[in-house]
């Protein structure tokens, strides 16, 4: 199946239309996943549901015309990348409308995600990433793949790393930005 996402990933990426159309359907299913998990994070009262985040991250993925897609874990955390940016312009109007209501940390729990209950506030969690990408951008492409639901085999492969390798950055980050975001410490 993997083969499969890269190959039509790599025939869209020349230019075939038709890869396109073959690559939607089979692709569907793990990008509303990925919409799901970062729509659990959100506020109860959002305005989008992960069908809608899903369909404004791949208008924005179709048109994607300079990307030279490399396989499916590169494809998964630029869409995980867009969702994002979906979702924080969704917020910057929402708290526009609030000015500034109610911010909520961002704790990571004993796994690979954040916390899970209350609402993510992932304009707290943009800022952080992006004080991080000054420091080390490679430890933010980990972190937004490993968001994403890639495995660390993955994201190895996706970036040209060792899995020790992807392991520490991960650790590294997650602790970076638990402490970034005022939440409990993680071992």
């Amino acid at each position: 199946m993997a083969n499969d996402v890269t190959d039509l990933l790599i025939d869209w990426s020349r230019g075939d239309e038709g890869a396109l159309e073959q690559l939607t359907p089979v692709v569907y299913a793990e990008l509303k996943t990925l919409a799901r998990r970062y729509m659990g994070r959100e506020r109860r009262d959002h305005t989008l549901d992960p069908t809608g985040l899903v369909h404004e991250a791949f208008l924005r993925l179709v048109d994607q015309d300079r990307v030279r897609w490399q396989n499916r874990a590169h494809f998964f955390a630029v869409a995980a990348r867009l969702m994002r940016r979906v979702l924080l312009k969704h917020a910057g109007r929402h708290n526009a409308a609030k000015r500034g209501g109610g911010l909520v940390k961002v704790p990571f729990d004993e796994g690979d995600q954040p916390a899970r209950g209350g609402s993510f506030d992932i304009v707290a969690l943009d800022q952080a990433l992006r004080r991080l990408g000054d420091l080390d951008p490679r430890q933010v492409q980990v972190v937004e793949m490993r968001l994403c639901g890639l495995t660390v085999e993955e994201i190895a492969e996706a970036l040209g790393l060792s899995a020790a390798t992807v392991h520490r950055d991960w650790r590294m980050a997650k602790a970076w930005l638990t402490r970034e975001l005022g939440g409990p410490r993680v071992g």
